[in-house]
């Protein structure tokens, strides 16, 4: 099973789930059904952005952790600046 098709599966199933919780299919108590489960998918894209959030600012933090990407980087912006100098534009 690829990994499009594990994601595709996963998402089917929860949303099959929140489905059949949100039309009372599955019994809960009445506090669940009316201030939970409503509100539940944007509690669920929130938490999301933030986990990705988190991850994107994890990775810039421990970037010059990674001397082989750093070096490469650097060696990209010092070829750019050589670039944009020989046709005139001043980078400083």
């Amino acid at each position: 099973m690829t990994r499009a098709q594990q994601i595709i599966s996963l998402a089917l199933l929860a949303s099959s789930l929140y489905l059949a919780c949100f039309l009372h299919i599955i019994p809960s108590t009445k506090t669940i059904q009316d201030e939970v489960i409503p509100v539940f998918p944007f509690w669920a894209l929130v938490s999301f952005g933030s986990y990705l959030l988190f991850k994107l600012g994890w990775g810039v933090f421990t970037f010059n952790d990674l001397p082989d990407a750093y070096n490469e980087l650097m060696g990209e912006i010092e070829v750019a600046r050589k670039e944009l100098k020989s046709k005139g534009i001043d980078v400083d």
